[in-house]
């Protein structure tokens, strides 16, 4: 009997649709950011023949002085001066603040003059060599490298799938999706087609399967217990946005570390409710041939089981992770070791942790020992030059972050030589100071406007390096923190991933789904992961207003607030 030709799936109509072809006419994001620049430098140009200026602004407690019963000023025994205390502001019971003016005018320097644009020819390879992220996310790749390519990652994530108990099914996949984010790639590829099988051979829908894959690893993308390359890629540009205001200032990988690790918990249980609530009941009662459960479907889990190789490889990258754990856990807490205690940077004149500091490096191993270890045991690396061809591997996959890191460094640099960075911080601080709005406001406000960039640009980094410019200087304006700010991005990018036509991993997720469910579309995926990315939108969103409550520091060395919020030279 001839097979019967599937129905192709139609096309995603309405806002779906819209969405779909203006993101397709976007341009690449290496391009985005070279238009960018010279969009920069013709703004700079019209900024000085316009004569534009901004006079620089901080930010400074309101006191009021103390006076006695009869009202007479108290004075200061030591000083003579009337003493003052602060004005609490009764809505957020901290200290009220008021903008004033500071410094000499910032005026806008043009990049298309000729000292603009020697500037510009003369900078270019410091900029690149000297964007923060570029060096930090190569370093940690290094080792990340060596366990993707060994098959370290693709056998952990398969073998805490199948461990798992049939009623925890739903968590668990989420659970390791969230983890599998730290792997790159390796979640979107092994996951949701493993899920699938363990759901049909459940007697559940194999697309339940796909969605609770699919939610923790890209709707719960920034979600971890572990500090991974993305953590240290995007501190690396909010630090280089945080210098446009205050050149001292550094955000460190571990910046979001405690409020990311609570997250994932969170993310966990609101993604099971969703999953045993709305998704699966839809599902539930679709035929066979749509995606439904089967019943008699003969899936052959024993081909999916870990080998006596993986499970040899495991054992040696586990006890190797061990020793190093033990290494590091003494260089850590041992007196006079390394990495122990802390010491003042001078520079920044902040308390810095010296594990904090030493975090990349420290990622580079934890991946590159357990790694090494188990393609030694598997038979994956037989020299140390197999080593070396499994850092090479990963460079090779980080070429287009290298091509997008030298436009993105130069747009960076371009935006803060021209000082248009400052002003716009400026002015923009100056308005929402002036709105007298609470930090929650403002950060769920920056959290919905990056929800909706997010279904057109669906790359992180390609995101956070436009927004970070603006709303970075500017929020430290308002006190916020650039790891605050960091922390809502990394909200708002996660959380609408699984909805956007611009993800691209979209594409393998949908292939997947159409091996049980042929004429499934766009819109089959789109309609199955909504509610997860609304669930998560406002469970997350909640989250974060109640953290930023309770003063909690949202990683180690990591405030919410920032002080002093200084702006101008």
């Amino acid at each position: 009997m001839a097979e019967s030709t599937p129905v192709p799936a139609s096309a995603p109509r309405g806002i779906l649709g819209l969405i779909e072809r203006i993101g397709n006419a976007l341009p690449d994001p290496a391009l985005l950011f070279f238009y960018g620049c010279i969009l920069i430098m013709v703004v700079s140009h019209l900024g000085v023949v316009a004569g534009w200026s901004v006079t620089p602004i901080r930010m400074q407690e309101v006191t009021t002085q103390i006076v006695d019963a009869s009202g007479v000023p108290v004075i200061d025994a030591e000083t003579g001066l009337p003493k003052t205390e602060p004005v609490i502001d009764t809505r957020t019971g901290r200290p009220k603040t008021e903008l004033i003016e500071s410094g000499d005018p910032i005026t806008a320097r043009s990049l298309l003059s000729a000292d603009g644009i020697y500037w510009c020819l003369a900078n270019m390879v410091n900029n690149f060599v000297r964007f923060p992220p570029l060096g930090i996310v190569l370093v940690a790749m290094f080792g990340v490298g060596v366990a993707e390519k060994t098959g370290l990652f693709d056998t952990l994530i398969k073998g805490m799938a199948l461990l798992v108990p049939q009623k925890l099914l739903t968590p668990a996949m989420i659970f390791i999706g969230i983890m599998a984010n730290i792997a790159s790639d390796a979640g979107y590829i092994v996951l949701p087609p493993l899920a699938a099988a363990l759901y049909l051979a459940s007697g559940r829908s194999p697309l339940a399967g796909i969605a609770a894959a699919f939610a923790g690893v890209s709707a719960g993308f920034s979600a971890n217990l572990l500090i991974g390359g993305t953590d240290a890629l995007i501190a690396g540009i909010t630090t280089s946005n945080a210098h446009i205001l205050d050149p001292n200032y550094d955000v460190d990988a571990t910046a979001n570390w405690y409020f990311l690790a609570a997250s994932t918990v969170l993310l966990v249980a609101v993604g099971w409710a969703v999953a045993a609530l709305i998704v699966e009941p839809r599902l539930k009662n679709r035929p066979a041939d749509e995606g439904g459960p089967s019943p008699n479907a003969k899936i052959d889990l024993a081909s999916m089981r870990l080998t006596s190789t993986e499970l040899k490889g495991l054992v040696w990258a586990g006890v190797a992770l061990t020793l190093f754990m033990a290494a590091l856990g003494a260089l850590i807490l041992v007196p006079g070791a390394p990495l122990n205690g802390s010491f003042l940077d001078t520079s920044t004149g902040r308390s810095s942790t010296r594990w904090v500091n030493a975090v990349v490096p420290i990622v580079l191993f934890a991946f590159l020992v357990p790694g090494a270890a188990y393609g030694v045991a598997t038979g994956q690396i037989r020299s140390q030059k197999d080593v070396i061809s499994c850092m090479i591997h990963a460079m090779r996959s980080m070429a287009p972050v290298i091509t997008m890191a030298f436009f993105a460094s130069q747009f960076i640099a371009f935006f803060t030589h021209s000082n248009l960075g400052q002003m716009l911080a400026i002015i923009g601080g100056t308005r929402l100071a002036e709105a007298n709005l609470p930090a929650s406001v403002v950060i769920l406000g920056f959290i919905v406007l990056v929800m909706f960039l997010n279904l057109l640009i669906s790359s992180m980094s390609a995101k956070y390096v436009l927004v970070a410019p603006i709303f970075v200087p500017m929020f430290m304006m308002l006190g916020i923190s650039p790891e605050l700010t960091q922390a809502g991005y990394r909200v708002a990018d996660s959380a609408t991933n699984i909805i956007t036509p611009m993800n691209a991993y979209m594409i393998i997720i949908l292939a997947v789904m159409q091996k049980f469910a042929p004429r499934a579309g766009i819109g089959t995926l789109v309609s199955t992961m909504l509610p997860f990315s609304i669930a998560f939108a406002l469970a997350w969103g909640i989250f974060i207003v109640i953290w930023m409550q309770t003063g909690l520091p949202l990683g180690p060395d990591a405030p919410l607030h920032y002080s002093p919020a200084t702006v101008g030279p």
